[in-house]
């Protein structure tokens, strides 16, 4: 079951990936990866705190072997 409203200062999954303009595929990712850390719910149901999510918008990604560069235009 999803939160009604998650505690105070933290985000579900798909308000994280809402908040940081991303999919929640992303935002799985950035945990998988090192960049977001969950605070607390459950495996399932995870929870971000807000100040994490902002930071891992703007940081910076490690490439991984293979991965294809996006260039700007």
């Amino acid at each position: 079951m999803e939160y009604l409203q998650p505690p105070a200062g933290t985000l579900t999954t798909s308000m994280a990936a809402l908040s940081a303009d991303v999919e929640p595929a992303t935002i799985r990712d950035w945990v998988r990866r090192g960049i977001l850390t969950r605070c607390g719910g459950t495996p399932k149901r995870p929870v971000y705190r807000i100040d994490d999510v902002k930071a891992a918008r703007t940081a910076a990604k490690p490439n991984r072997p293979g991965q294809r560069s996006v260039k700007a235009a």
